[in-house]
């Protein structure tokens, strides 16, 4: 049996060559190309979810105490102005914890949430309204089942408003932003053998921007609004002023409630911020 001999010329098998070598080109580039579209969309796919989460960079505690048993009569305002205050951080992009009429574990819990949510690049505020007692030179946000019959009860039942600042700056907050409408005559202050008037005076650490109802050591009382009389104030200021900073923002209310009440009270300001932070997501420039 006679099996046909074949025959490849070198020129042929430069040409098969060539043409493998072609292809395996093309077969390479059109991979990269695939590739190349995948990492593209990858990075759309993250851009968008990054926006999509706020959390990162504007977040919140609003805390709202109103029931208190040791009180003649709840408090209406503090509920009214958390939720007032939440509606409106909610549509400037702001990621809002809110808790109303909070045991003291309800408040830890609450500060330990929000710790667990700060970022280096985050702008974070903090609002309580309610009962706020000084002692020892601090400032106690007053949870509604405190147990307070001498002045040792309030460092331990409850929250020091520094102990907060403190945890922002720990985790690296980039701007701080604290509201206390806690400058009202508490109902423990009669079974302390020396009285303490209002809150003491709240140290700003590095980046922070912190408004308080009252000066300190004096006390404000509530008017017949739905809303106290400073967070309608700061709520105009902040809903009415598109692109307008914190910080002026703050003092605008500050001096609307001086003059509107002819001195008898002066809430306090106090500032270490170091770049302008924006209230509006819209008109956020570096805040």
């Amino acid at each position: 049996m006679h099996v046909p001999q074949f025959r490849i010329s070198r020129r042929s098998l430069t040409i098969a060559t060539t043409l493998a070598g072609v292809l395996s080109v093309v077969i390479g580039a059109h991979a990269a190309l695939n590739m190349r579209a995948l990492d593209a969309a990858k990075a759309i796919a993250t851009a968008q979810d990054d926006a999509a989460t706020p959390h990162t960079s504007r977040i919140a505690l609003v805390i709202g105490n109103g029931r208190y048993p040791d009180a003649s009569a709840p408090l209406a305002q503090p509920i009214n102005d958390a939720r007032a205050l939440t509606a409106s951080l909610r549509r400037d992009g702001f990621e809002v914890d809110v808790v109303e009429d909070a045991s003291k574990d309800d408040m830890n819990r609450a500060v330990a949430r929000l710790k667990s949510r700060i970022r280096p690049d985050s702008v974070v505020m903090l609002f309580f309204g309610g009962y706020g007692v000084q002692a020892g030179r601090e400032s106690y946000m007053m949870p509604v089942d405190a147990a307070i019959w001498k002045e040792a009860d309030v460092r331990r039942d409850g929250v020091s408003v520094e102990a907060v600042l403190d945890v922002m700056k720990e985790r690296g907050a980039r701007a701080k932003l604290v509201v206390i409408d806690a400058s009202r005559r508490n109902p423990y202050e009669r079974r302390f053998r020396a009285f303490s008037h209002g809150l003491a005076p709240i140290n700003a650490p590095d980046n922070a921007l912190i408004l308080s109802s009252a000066t300190p050591g004096q006390v404000a009382d509530d008017s017949p609004g739905a809303n106290s009389v400073l967070m309608a104030e700061l709520l105009n200021n902040l809903n009415g002023q598109t692109g307008q900073g914190i910080e002026s923002s703050f003092n605008k209310t500050r001096v609307a409630i001086s003059r509107s009440s002819e001195g008898v009270q002066v809430p306090s300001v106090s500032s270490s911020l170091m770049e302008d932070v924006r209230f509006s997501a819209t008109e956020n420039a570096g805040g």
